[in-house]
C-alpha cells in the first residue's frame, strides 16, 4: 500500500470509517451465506414454505443490506477522491505559478500537460477504487476466516493456506505489470511532448515546407505508444485470466475437501454449504484488487509525479516572513552585486548586477541573445534565486524576490501568454476571478479586444483555449495584457512581450501596452530597441554584467554598447 495515501487531509478518518463499513459489510455477507445454506437444507429436507420463508426473508435482508453498506462506501471513496484530487490540482496549479516557466519549461510542456489534463483524472480514480479494494482485500477474508474457523477448523486452515498463494501470485504479477506500466507512461509522456511540440510549430513547419515529412516522427513515436499500449494490455488481460483461474481453482479445493468430509459424515450438510457459498466471498476481494490494479497504476503513477513536483524547491521559507514594504512613488529599489550561477552549463549568468530605481519608473532591459535579460526578469519576479548579492527596498535588506509580499505586488506579462482552457471572461479575469463583468468589458476595450470580441457569437462567453476557438499570437497578447490591466499592482516585469510578432501587430500591442505602464515601476526585457525611447531608464546587458545604463539619448550620444545594438539591428555599421 502506498504509503503516501496517509498524508492526504482526513485520508486517515476516510479509511476508519471505510473499515468499518467494510467489516459491517463482511459480517452481512456471514449471515447472507448463513441464511441462504439455511433455507436451501430446509427446501432439500422438504421443510413446509412456512417455514422456509423466515430464513429467505433474512437473506434478502442480509443481501439488501450488504450492498447498501457498498453504495455507501462508494459515494464515501468519490467524494473523498473528489475532494483530494481537487485539493491536489489547486496544489499542482499553485506550484507551477510559484516555479516559474523557465523551471517548468525544464520539465517539458508536454509533461505538464499531461500531468494536468490526464495525470488528475487518473490520481482520483486510484483514490477511488484502490483504498476500498485494499480495505476490503484486508478486512473481509479475516473475518470470514474467523467464522468458518468457529464452524470447521479444517476448511479454515485450507482458507488460511491457500490465500497467501493467491497473494504471492498477484504480487508477482503486480511486479510484471509495473515494468510494462512504467515503458506505456515513458512512451505517452514522449508522445504528449512530441504532439504539443508539433501544434506549436506546426506553423513553421508548414512555412518550410516540413510539415508533410513531419509526419513519418509522429507516426514512429504513436506507433511506439500503440506497442507499449498494447503489451501493458496483453499482461493485464494475461494478469487477470490467472488471477480468476487461481482464486475458481482455489474455491474448487475448498468445494472438494468438504464434499469429501461431507460424504464421509465428518460435516454437517448445512456448515458445509454455508462455507462453500462464502469460498468465493473470501477470495472475492483479492480478485478484485488484481482487477482494478491495472486501473489504478496510472493514477499511482501520476500521484508520485505529481508529489516530486510539489516538493520541488520554490524557495519558499520561513523566510517568506519577511517583510516587504508596498512599493510607492517615493519607494527605492536598491540592487548591488547581484550575481546568478547555472548549475547545469557551471558558468555565471549574471555578474555582479548593480542599479538603483526610484517610484514609477519605466525601465528597460537589453542586450543580444544570451546576454542575461530573461535571466534578470526571473530574479525580479522571484522565479530563481540569485546565487549572491544585495537587494533593498527602502532600506529593508530583502535576501531575494521569491517573498509573498513582493510578488503579490507584481504583475508578469510573459513572452508566450498561456490561454487557459475557457471564456475570454475566465481568460481575462484569471488571476482576478471575482472582477465584475462591466470591469472585464473595460480591460478587453482598453486592450483593443472588443471588436473581435463583438464577432464571436458568445461574446466575452466564447470559450477559446483547448477544445475553443484559436487566437493568433497579437490576440493572445491582448488578452496577456488585459489580464495585467485587471490587476491592480504597482510593478509590472515583461518579458519580451512582442518577440514573436509582426511589425504590424507588434506597434498595434505598442500603442495599447505604453498607456498601461504609466503609474508603475516597470522592467521591460525586450530586443526590439524601438521600446527604449519611451523607457525612462536603460539596462544595458553583456555577457551577464550591466555595461551601460541611463536614457535613451544619453546612451546613444555615448556611441557605446547601447549605440552598437542600435546601429546592428539597423543592418549599419557603428562608427
Amino acid at each position: 500500500m502506498d504509503k503516501q495515501l496517509f498524508n492526504y487531509h482526513g485520508s486517515k478518518t476516510h479509511m476508519l470509517v471505510v473499515g468499518m463499513l467494510t467489516v459491517a459489510q463482511a459480517i452481512t455477507i456471514i449471515f447472507q451465506a448463513i441464511f441462504l445454506s439455511e433455507a436451501i437444507v430446509k427446501m432439500y429436507n422438504g421443510t413446509a414454505w412456512s417455514a422456509v420463508l423466515p430464513s429467505f426473508y433474512c437473506f434478502i435482508a442480509a443481501y439488501v443490506l450488504r450492498h447498501l453498506i457498498q453504495w455507501a462506501k462508494e459515494r464515501l471513496a468519490y467524494r473523498f477522491a473528489d475532494k483530494t484530487s481537487l485539493h491536489v490540482q489547486q496544489l499542482l496549479v499553485r506550484k507551477l505559478f510559484e516555479l516559474g516557466p523557465r523551471r517548468i519549461g525544464k520539465k517539458g510542456s508536454g509533461n505538464m500537460i499531461t500531468l494536468c489534463l490526464e495525470g488528475i483524472p487518473n490520481f482520483r480514480t486510484y483514490l477511488e477504487l484502490f483504498i476500498p479494494r485494499f480495505i476490503a482485500t484486508v478486512c473481509i477474508p479475516i473475518v470470514v476466516l474467523i467464522y468458518v474457523l468457529t464452524v470447521d477448523t479444517t476448511s479454515a486452515i485450507i482458507l488460511a493456506i491457500v490465500m497467501p498463494v493467491l497473494i504471492v501470485f498477484l504480487v508477482l504479477l503486480g511486479m510484471l505489470a509495473q515494468k510494462q506500466i512504467d515503458a506505456q507512461w515513458d512512451t505517452y509522456q514522449l508522445l504528449s511532448r512530441h504532439f504539443v511540440d508539433s501544434l506549436r510549430g506546426l506553423v513553421t513547419l508548414k512555412y518550410l515546407g516540413q510539415s508533410k515529412a513531419h509526419q513519418s516522427a509522429i507516426a514512429t513515436v504513436s506507433n511506439k505508444y500503440r506497442i507499449a499500449t498494447n503489451r501493458t494490455l496483453r499482461v493485464a488481460f494475461l494478469s487477470t485470466f490467472s488471477l480468476d483461474f487461481f482464486s475458481s481453482l482455489s474455491v474448487a479445493i475448498v468445494a472438494v475437501e468438504l464434499g469429501l468430509r461431507l460424504i464421509n459424515g465428518d460435516i454437517g450438510f448445512q456448515a458445509a454449504l454455508a462455507i462453500l457459498i462464502l469460498a468465493p466471498e473470501y477470495f472475492l476481494p483479492v480478485r478484485d484488487l488484481g482487477n482494478d490494479y491495472h486501473a489504478t497504476m496510472d493514477g499511482k503513477e501520476a500521484g508520485e509525479k505529481i508529489r516530486e513536483l510539489l516538493e520541488m524547491e520554490t524557495f519558499a521559507s520561513e523566510e517568506n516572513e519577511i517583510s516587504v514594504p508596498q512599493w510607492k512613488e517615493e519607494s527605492t529599489l536598491t540592487v548591488q552585486r547581484l550575481t546568478k550561477s547555472s548549475d547545469d552549463e557551471d558558468r555565471l549568468l549574471l555578474k555582479n548586477i548593480g542599479f538603483q530605481v526610484s517610484g514609477y519608473k519605466k525601465v528597460g532591459i537589453v542586450g543580444a541573445s544570451g546576454a542575461g535579460k530573461s535571466t534578470l526578469i526571473d530574479l525580479l519576479s522571484g522565479f530563481s534565486h540569485p546565487t549572491g548579492g544585495e537587494i533593498k527596498i527602502d532600506g529593508t535588506e530583502i535576501p531575494y524576490f521569491s517573498l509573498k509580499d513582493w510578488q503579490e505586488q507584481v504583475t508578469y506579462i510573459p513572452q508566450h501568454p498561456y490561454i487557459f482552457a475557457g471564456t475570454i471572461a475566465e481568460n481575462i479575469s484569471w488571476y482576478e476571478p471575482n472582477s465584475p463583468r462591466e470591469k472585464i468589458e473595460e480591460a478587453a476595450e482598453m486592450t483593443g479586444l472588443m471588436e473581435l470580441i463583438k464577432s464571436f457569437p458568445n461574446g466575452l462567453d466564447e470559450r477559446i483555449g483547448q477544445g475553443g476557438r484559436s487566437l493568433s499570437g497579437g490576440e493572445e497578447q491582448r488578452i496577456a495584457l488585459a489580464r495585467g490591466l485587471l490587476q491592480v499592482r504597482p510593478i509590472m516585469l515583461v518579458d519580451e512581450p512582442t518577440a514573436h510578432l509582426d511589425i504590424e501587430t507588434e506597434h498595434e500591442i505598442k500603442s495599447l501596452m505604453l498607456p498601461l505602464l504609466e503609474n508603475k515601476l516597470v522592467f521591460f526585457a525586450t530586443h526590439r530597441l524601438h521600446w527604449m525611447r519611451d523607457m525612462d531608464v536603460i539596462l544595458v546587458l553583456e555577457n551577464g554584467q550591466i555595461v551601460e545604463q541611463g536614457t535613451h539619448a544619453d546612451l546613444y550620444q555615448q556611441k557605446g554598447a547601447y549605440y552598437r545594438l542600435i546601429k546592428a539591428q539597423r543592418g549599419e555599421r557603428a562608427e
